[in-house]
């Protein structure tokens, strides 16, 4: 079981950058695969990125490539999504998720692979 709370969102002007912190509970952070979702209104929650339990693997959507970087510290039970040349497209609420896993170098790109939510900050970039 783990819980999850994440911080750092905000309001940015466009051109911006933000870095957005997911808290987990616990002590098997490191067994869990890590990933950040985000809900704009009116839309279907979407994939960003996913980090694999060691961190050396990584995925993102086309959308945020080269912008957005995923990160965790699991000696602070921490994952963080550095975001930088922001669009009013990127507004949204943002979510961290986590799922256990036994494979090596995994990483999970569906929502319905992970089992953990954290609660959501809000993220509103103006142009």
């Amino acid at each position: 079981q783990v819980q999850l709370e994440e911080s750092g969102g905000g309001l940015v002007q466009a051109g911006g950058s933000a870095r957005l912190s997911c808290a987990a509970s616990g002590r098997t952070f490191s067994s869990y695969v890590m990933g950040w979702f985000r809900q704009a209104p009116g839309k279907e929650r979407e994939f960003v990125g996913t980090i694999s339990t060691s961190g050396g693997h990584s995925a993102y959507v086309d959308s945020v490539k080269g912008r957005f970087t995923i990160s965790r510290d699991n000696a602070k039970n921490t994952v963080y999504l550095q975001m930088i040349s922001l669009k009013p497209e990127d507004t949204a609420v943002y979510y961290c998720a986590a799922t256990v896993t036994t494979f090596y170098g995994a990483i999970y790109s569906r929502s319905t692979d992970y089992g953990y939510w954290g609660q959501g900050t809000q993220v509103t970039v103006s142009s």
